[in-house]
């Protein structure tokens, strides 16, 4: 059982009601805490409150009566030693600027959220420092093969929890260690950020080229070819460079390339099939994060001097300024090189 600032079971908030935040409501109720859940939608938190089940985006799974559901966020944050953020990465900034004033001052804060800020090409860690005031010995992020639908059904995964401190680490793992979600630590923060973020852009890739029709092969390629790539973003920003082949980068690429539950390999296929991007959005009510980040991580790696490639050309496509099949050609047409660790 995780503790609370009293010794007893510890109060947390999840701010955001989607398949990825209520699932991980699932997880921290079953590791023992009191949750409540927030979402915009008054019918969806009624909806949860009165069947504990949220229809709209885990349908067939039943909450824990430890969750509740709230449109307040005042009543979220109220006493929390805990605060979950797990909305569209584009929407954390806006939130948070109506949200800070009402979370307790020592409460830890976690992100779940994959992606990179536009226009500032800012991290969620660094868009909540920012926003909040907190310092690292506040912030934590955690990430890793997460699809939403597996963990919500407790079939077994692992994740990692970033903190600037082990100790840190150390109290969010305790909070959601569950029989069937197993989280790991690490104090490399920015590493398990990029891994998250620019995993869904190469997934986005991969996507493509299996709506184009291509086999295995391509597949494993644009997957290596990408982890290359956030390996060599990770390195120009300070990253451990052995996050990449653990559980926040390869895991979570390999879960988010492969899985038809995957909403950005998903979407990629639709692209890929011949879709534009907006059809493709149409046909999902969840985000698609690789969309919206795709443009900030490019930003993010020009102003690192970091090629590359794979994002660039998702870039184009989803721009319209390439088309998918455009977008296979060019990258197989860039001129061969060796391959070298970091190149």
């Amino acid at each position: 059982m995780s503790e609370g600032a009293s010794g007893g079971r510890a109060q947390v908030a999840v701010f955001g009601a989607g398949s990825w935040g209520t699932a991980f409501a699932l997880v921290l109720a079953d590791a023992g805490n009191n949750v409540v859940l927030w979402g915009r939608r008054a019918e969806l938190c009624d909806a949860v409150n009165r069947t504990h089940i949220n229809h709209d985006y885990l349908g067939g799974v039943e909450l824990p009566t430890e969750v509740r559901a709230t449109t307040d966020p005042e009543e979220a944050a109220s006493g929390t030693d805990l605060v979950v953020f797990a909305v569209p990465a584009q929407s954390l900034r806006a939130n948070l600027r109506h949200w800070a004033p009402l979370l307790p001052d020592r409460a830890i804060l976690v992100s779940l959220m994959k992606g990179v800020e536009f226009g500032t090409a800012d991290r969620m860690s660094e868009v909540i420092a920012e926003v909040t005031g907190a310092g690292p010995d506040r912030i934590s992020v955690l990430s890793g093969p997460n699809l939403a639908r597996e963990i919500a059904t407790r079939q077994p995964a692992a994740s990692v929890v970033a903190a600037a401190s082990d100790e840190l680490a150390q109290r969010v793992q305790r909070a959601c260690h569950t029989p069937h979600f197993r989280p790991y630590t690490n104090t490399d923060v920015v590493g398990t950020e990029l891994g998250g973020a620019v995993k869904n852009v190469i997934a986005l890739a991969v996507g493509i080229a299996v709506g184009l029709g291509f086999g295995d092969n391509a597949r494993a390629s644009v997957i290596t070819r990408g982890l290359a790539e956030t390996a060599r973003l990770g390195q120009a920003l300070g990253a451990d460079p052995y996050t990449f082949s653990g559980l926040a980068g390869l895991g979570d690429l390999v879960a988010t390339c492969s899985s038809p539950l995957s909403r950005n390999r998903t979407f990629g296929e639709r692209l890929g099939e011949g879709r534009s991007v907006d059809e493709a959005a149409a046909m999902s009510r969840q985000v698609a994060e690789g969309v919206k980040s795709c443009e900030p991580i490019l930003d993010l790696a020009g102003r690192a001097g970091v090629d590359m490639p794979i994002v660039e050309h998702v870039v184009g496509v989803v721009r319209g300024d390439i088309t998918p099949q455009d977008m296979l050609r060019s990258l197989l047409s860039r001129s061969a090189k060796p391959e070298r660790h970091g190149h």
